[in-house]
């Protein structure tokens, strides 16, 4: 990770809307993690565990699922990033989710997350909308942009 900022009150956020807050490392996606995302999810079509009749598809081979994009984004990469010292964070939601891209199975991504907007909250907290980003090494277009409610308490 890249200088993260933390965040460190309900002032401190609301100071750092319009922010990077910060980059993630790489992350490879595997074939074997996209597997069993399908398995444990349900979802078993063909462009994301068929290796080789996505071959013949659209992608040229498999393309992970948009909910494991999102996930990324939402768990790994946004724990990565956004860094405060609260006493209890939150997950209140999200608002707009785009897949721009497939996420190719072989690619690198990262995220990185903007702080767009703050709203304070009774008994110290903060509630944040964060936009993460998912990109792919490599290519213009991300995989994932998404907005993650999220609450702090401090």
């Amino acid at each position: 990770m890249t200088d993260a900022m933390v965040i460190s009150s309900p002032a401190d956020a609301l100071n750092k809307v319009g922010q990077t807050l910060g980059v993630s490392t790489w992350r490879l996606v595997d074939q074997a993690s996209v597997t069993s995302f399908g398995e444990i999810t349900g979802d078993q079509q063909w462009l994301h565990t068929d290796v080789e009749k996505a071959r013949q598809g659209p992608y040229g081979g498999c393309v992970a699922h948009g909910l494991y994009t999102l996930a990324l984004a939402g768990g790994g990469f946004f724990h990565e990033i956004v860094q405060t010292n609260a006493r209890v964070g939150l997950n209140y939601g999200c608002d707009r989710v785009r897949y721009p891209a497939p996420l190719r199975v072989g690619h690198r991504v990262r995220g990185y997350a903007v702080l767009r907007s703050a709203k304070p909250l009774e008994d110290d907290g903060v509630q944040l909308l964060v936009e993460v980003t998912v990109e792919m090494e490599g290519t213009i277009k991300p995989a994932c942009v998404a907005e993650f409610i999220v609450r702090y308490f401090f």
